[in-house]
């Protein structure tokens, strides 16, 4: 699986988010503050995640395809992955 420098990067803002709330919470901001934050990251890890399957499926349904597994039960479990990210 590649995981690019774009998803890295993703990822490293959102390690930076929660640092900034940490800061906040440090810093006894409001409530409203803070949980606005930690939607907006949860937001984030969403659209990674999206990303990061949606970039790599094609890929992963390929290989297993290709070392036997049967494509609807390949598709089937990719499917799940994306509902349980959900």
């Amino acid at each position: 699986m590649e995981y690019t420098d774009a998803m890295k990067n993703r990822l490293k803002r959102i390690e930076g988010q929660v640092r900034g709330i940490m800061g906040m919470m440090e810093k006894e901001q409001s409530c409203r503050d803070v949980v606005t934050q930690l939607s907006a990251v949860r937001a984030a890890i969403d659209r990674l995640i999206v990303y990061v399957i949606g970039s790599n499926m094609e890929m992963c349904i390929r290989d297993e395809v290709e070392n036997g597994r049967p494509a609807d039960q390949v598709i089937q479990e990719a499917i799940e992955l994306l509902m349980k990210s959900r």
